[in-house]
């Protein structure tokens, strides 16, 4: 299994931030083929320190073609369209192999 890992920085305007994201971006990307599962995850930072991160997304497939095809298909390419029109300046992503 694969996933694309998407995590977020602060956003100035959290609030927008959050409507755009959850109710525009994650229902374009739920569309994505061969998708088996996505977790959506607010980040906090350990004991009194703050996170490095505002939130992280976990996109899971069974494996690196599919997750490839996702990108370039028809609902990848929306997903991703919509996501870098309010959150450009924010994301970075990488992709991991889930050992365990």
């Amino acid at each position: 299994m694969v996933k694309l890992i998407a995590y977020y920085k602060e956003p100035q305007d959290k609030e927008s931030f959050d409507k755009k994201y959850f109710e525009e971006h994650v229902p374009l990307a739920k569309k994505m083929p061969g998708l088996v599962k996505i977790e959506v995850s607010r980040l906090k930072g350990l004991g009194n320190l703050p996170p490095d991160f505002y939130m992280q997304a976990d996109l899971y497939f069974n494996n690196a073609e599919e997750l490839n095809a996702a990108m370039i298909s028809e609902e990848g390419r929306a997903s991703a369209k919509n996501l870098m029109s309010f959150a450009k300046e924010v994301t970075s992503m990488s992709v991991a192999e889930v050992i365990e």
